[in-house]
C-alpha cells in the first residue's frame, strides 16, 4: 500500500554542516574553495568505493522514523542503500541484467511514497520497485527512450503521477556530435503513471519536448527538477561548449526564454528546497573540485550565494530532504562525492552560512 508522499521533503535542495556524527576521512580532500564561497562542513562523508561510480540519490523515510539514502551505482549496475542519519552503508540491491530487479547502467532515481523509480541508460527504460523490499513492479519506456539519464516525478492528482525523463542520445558519443536539430525536440520524454488499488504503476507515454532554437536547445541533458507552484522545470544542460547552465522551461514543455548564468564547470544535480507553498530556494551543483553548490531564489531565480564543503568534490547527483531526521532536525542535503561516496550537509548550517530565511529551518 502506498503511503502519502512527503512532497517538498524528498525532491528539493540546499546546504549544510557541523555535526553530532563523526566525519570520516575519505583521503580525498577537496582543493581550496573560491574565496567568495561560504565553506560548510559536511555532517558526514561515507566510506566509498570508486568502482561503483555513484551518480544519483533519493531519500525514503522508513516506518521507524529513520530514512534510507538510495544511490545508483552505474559501473556496478546496482543500487546502494545508506543510513541517511550516519552515512553507514546498509546493503546493495540488484546486479547487471535486463530482467526484473536487475539494472544496466542505472542513473536517475526518484522516490514517491513507497515507489522507487530508476532510470537505466543502457536498458533504455524506467524500472519501478516497491519499498522497502525492492520488489520489481514493472518497467516502461523501452519503446521510446534512447539514452535516458535523469527524471523528476510530479503528482498531478490522487493516484496519478507525471514523470519527466531526460533523453541525451547523441549522433556520435565519441566526438560529442549532437543529433540533427529536428531531433532535439525529443530531449525530455513525458509519461503518465496511474496507480492501481494495490499501488502498482501503469505508465503511458505522453510525448516529448525540447526547444530547437539556439537559445533554448537542450544539448546534453541529465538532471531535471520541477516546481508546480511556479509552473517551472529547471533542466541542466551540460554542454560546456555553449556554457553549461540550467534552462527554465514550463511544465507544458515550453522554453521560457530564460537561463541561469553559465556555470564554471558542468551544471549537474538540481533540487528544490520549498520553505512553504511559494517560497524557498533552488540548489544546483557546479561540478568542480571542490564542488560549488549554487543557491537561487525559488521564484525569481536570483542568485543567493555559493557554498562548498570541506571534502566534497566532483559531485553529480543530490537529494534534499526537508523533514526532520536523526542528526538533522531541519533536514539535510545529500550529495554524491567524487563517484565513490555520498555526503550530507545540515540545512541549518547552510541557511546560517548564506544568511537564508531562518524560517526554512525552524
Amino acid at each position: 500500500m502506498t503511503r502519502n508522499p512527503m512532497i517538498g521533503a524528498v525532491c528539493a535542495g540546499l546546504l549544510a554542516a557541523c555535526a553530532s556524527v563523526p566525519r570520516p576521512d575519505t583521503g580525498t580532500p577537496a582543493a581550496t574553495a573560491n574565496l567568495d564561497d561560504a565553506v560548510v562542513a559536511e555532517t558526514w562523508v561515507s566510506d566509498g568505493d570508486p568502482a561503483d561510480e555513484i551518480d544519483s540519490l533519493a531519500v525514503w523515510p522508513t516506518e521507524d522514523g529513520q530514512a534510507w539514502l538510495i544511490a545508483t551505482a552505474k559501473a556496478t549496475h546496482r543500487l546502494i542503500v545508506f543510513d541517511a542519519a550516519s552515512g553507514r552503508r546498509l546493503r546493495t540491491v540488484g546486479e547487471r541484467g535486463d530482467g526484473p530487479g536487475r539494472f544496466n547502467r542505472p542513473n536517475g532515481i526518484a522516490v514517491f511514497g513507497d515507489l522507487l523509480f530508476v532510470v537505466e541508460r543502457d536498458n533504455h527504460r524506467v524500472q519501478a520497485l516497491h519499498l522497502p523490499d525492492f520488489a520489481p513492479l514493472g518497467t516502461f519506456g523501452a519503446d521510446v527512450l534512447r539514452s535516458p539519464y535523469g527524471l523528476w516525478v510530479d503528482e498531478t492528482s490522487p493516484q496519478q503521477l507525471q514523470l519527466f525523463v531526460t533523453d541525451s542520445f547523441m549522433a556520435d558519443y565519441r566526438t560529442g556530435t549532437l543529433p540533427p536539430v529536428e531531433e532535439m525536440s525529443q530531449r525530455v520524454k513525458r509519461f503518465r503513471v496511474d496507480l492501481d488499488e494495490q499501488g502498482r504503476p501503469h505508465a503511458q507515454y505522453q510525448g516529448a519536448f525540447g526547444d530547437t532554437s539556439a537559445a533554448g536547445m537542450l544539448r546534453i541533458v541529465e538532471s531535471i527538477a520541477g516546481d508546480p507552484a511556479h509552473d517551472r522545470l529547471l533542466i541542466a544542460d551540460e554542454d560546456r561548449r555553449v556554457g553549461s547552465t540550467l534552462r527554465d522551461y514550463a511544465l507544458d514543455g515550453k522554453y521560457r526564454d530564460r537561463d541561469l548564468p553559465a556555470f564554471d564547470a558542468e551544471a549537474e544535480g538540481v533540487s528544490l528546497w520549498a520553505c512553504d507553498a511559494d517560497t524557498g530556494y533552488w540548489i544546483a551543483t557546479d561540478q568542480e573540485r571542490p564542488t560549488r553548490f549554487r543557491v537561487f531564489d525559488r521564484e525569481t531565480l536570483q542568485p543567493r550565494g555559493v557554498f562548498s564543503g570541506r571534502t566534497v568534490a566532483n559531485t553529480d547527483g543530490q537529494a534534499l530532504y526537508a523533514a526532520a531526521l536523526p542528526n538533522f532536525p531541519a533536514g539535510a542535503l545529500f550529495v554524491q562525492h567524487d563517484d565513490r561516496a555520498v555526503a550530507a550537509f545540515d540545512l541549518r548550517d547552510i541557511a546560517q552560512a548564506l544568511r537564508l530565511d531562518p524560517g526554512c529551518v525552524e
